[in-house]
């Protein structure tokens, strides 16, 4: 795994992040809610900074992969994150598609590993 797969990891767990502090922030008031307002703009900066490092350089990860992967594990992880925070339902289907999904990211980091 190049450097790259691993900066658009963290980058995409910066998503979530981002999420997160959106949804806390809806759920906050006052000071705790200016807390999450400067926790997802620390996100959404690192999670962009990654997503950008991981598109450049000699291992360069292809613009349209590096997005959908970042998505997806960022879409993951603020689904994983929502169930255990925010009590959100567990249903097969969730479960089924997010599985999918998990998947799909494995997948597109195989045949983009072998394109290279």
């Amino acid at each position: 795994m190049s450097i790259n797969w691993i900066l658009l990891i963290i980058g995409g767990f910066f998503e979530t992040g981002f999420a997160i502090s959106l949804g806390k922030a809806q759920q906050s008031s006052g000071k705790e809610f200016w807390q999450w307002i400067i926790a997802f703009i620390i996100c959404v900066s690192l999670s962009m900074y990654f997503l950008y490092k991981a598109m450049g350089g000699e291992q360069a990860i292809p613009v349209g992969t590096a997005y959908a992967v970042w998505g997806a594990i960022g879409a993951i992880g603020t689904v994983t994150m929502g169930i255990l925070l925010f009590h959100e339902p567990v249903t097969f289907w969730r479960l089924f598609f997010l599985f999918t999904l998990v998947i799909s990211v494995i997948g597109l980091q195989v045949v983009s590993s072998k394109a290279s």
